[in-house]
């Protein structure tokens, strides 16, 4: 075994086990804000270590052009599908643990929805129009 290997099996198992972190995360977080930021945050940093591990296995200058798409490709939709998945979060209303006050509440217009009207058929209309 030469230095790379060893190098991107370690980086492999380490990006592994941020992705296990997240998952237990995902099942002991009390709500579902402290979930989405465990799962975003394993989500970069992981699937940066196994691919970093991966080229580490088999370097070559075409795997080095794939690797950086990769990691740009997924660093940007992976930043903006978790903030997609946390405003959808707030904008639901679902509920928080230690919650103290709403910093947002003011950011936010009033419009995006209304708590009566999202179970109602009016409601629902209302958003789609």
């Amino acid at each position: 075994m030469d230095l790379l290997t060893i190098i991107g099996n370690i980086t492999i198992v380490i990006g592994a086990l941020v992705f296990a972190t997240a998952a237990l995360g995902v099942l002991r977080f009390p709500d579902a804000y402290m979930r989405v930021s465990a799962v975003g945050t394993a989500g970069g940093v992981g699937i940066v270590l196994i691919v970093a591990g991966a080229l580490a296995l088999q370097p070559s200058i075409p795997n080095v052009v794939k690797v950086v798409l990769i990691l740009v490709v997924h660093l940007a939709s992976s930043a903006v599908g978790t903030m997609a998945i946390a405003r959808a979060t707030y904008i639901t209303r679902t509920p928080l643990e230690h919650f103290e006050f709403d910093e947002l509440a003011e950011a936010t217009p009033e419009h995006d929805v209304e708590e009566e009207d999202l179970s109602t058929e009016r409601g629902a209309a209302e958003r789609r129009s």
